[in-house]
């Protein structure tokens, strides 16, 4: 499963990494064209998680209906990605399903199908106790009200979507990649959280060597490789740019026309039964 986080600038104003706002979101547009062009020559369907807001009409770099509507018609899968890139953990209940709903409404109305995927913006909230994921950060900054990942998926089966990609680690694995100091290729598994279909980021990196170990790794043992990176990085020079990218389809390609991989969106795992 691939995905791509199609923040626009909705994204870039509100980065929480150092330094405050970006101006990556022009660049999510022609990348976006790009990858457009990548998946339609190698065969592989993505998932693109969009914020909601970019479907509304507008100009870029907020917004790009038409931009929008190109990725369905292409038959890759549109996820809400938020409304406007929203910090989750930091959210109150009405104000999650307010994100939820309003993203879900303008995606849906803007491609004229239904929406029932949904990607968290930062790949959180990572604060889930069943699992033993326990995130002290989202706890200090979100406080007494915030979401954790049982309070989203809630909130997403409230709204009506059915799946949601989630990135949280129990206390275990993350010591033992600490200690051991290589990522898990491990492959994804289904997973049922009060009633929202969700499959865990096992390939986090991008297109990283990393990745392509997973790829094999599933390819030969059974399991899911989800994999994921941003439009505006594909020329950023890190493990999601292109020269990164176009290896890794390729190696999914081969794989998928010797009958060993097969190549899915969130949607059709809608009704499967978890492991």
């Amino acid at each position: 499963m691939v995905f791509w986080d199609y923040d626009t600038q909705w994204g870039g104003d509100r980065s929480r990494l150092p330094g405050g706002t970006k101006e990556w979101g022009r660049l999510e547009f022609e990348n976006t064209d790009r990858l457009l062009e990548l998946h339609a020559q190698y065969g592989i369907p993505a998932s693109f998680a969009v914020v909601g807001a970019a479907a509304l009409p507008g100009e870029r770099p907020y917004h790009d209906p038409d931009q929008v509507r190109m990725i369905h018609a292409a038959g890759h899968e549109v996820a809400s990605h938020s409304f406007r890139h929203d910090w989750l953990p930091g959210l109150g209940r009405e104000e999650l399903l307010d994100t939820l709903r309003r993203s879900k409404q303008a995606l849906e109305e803007c491609i004229g199908a239904q929406v029932v995927s949904f990607v968290p913006p930062y790949n959180q909230p990572f604060d889930y106790p069943p699992r033993l994921s326990i995130s002290l950060a989202e706890r200090r900054e979100a406080g007494r009200r915030r979401t954790g990942l049982g309070d989203l998926c809630t909130a997403l089966g409230d709204t009506g979507y059915k799946f949601c990609r989630v990135s949280y680690r129990s206390i275990g694995e993350r010591l033992r990649e600490r200690v051991t100091k290589k990522a898990r290729t491990a492959p994804a598994r289904l997973e049922m959280i009060r009633g929202i279909q969700c499959i865990r980021m096992n390939a986090p990196g991008g297109f990283n060597e990393h990745a392509h170990r997973v790829l094999d790794h599933c390819a030969k043992e059974g399991g899911i490789v989800v994999v994921g990176g941003h439009p505006h990085s594909l020329h950023a020079g890190n493990t999601q740019d292109e020269h990164m990218l176009v290896p890794f389809l390729q190696h999914a390609g081969d794989l998928h026309r010797q009958g060993l991989l097969r190549l899915a969106l969130p949607r059709d795992f809608i009704g499967e039964r978890s492991a």
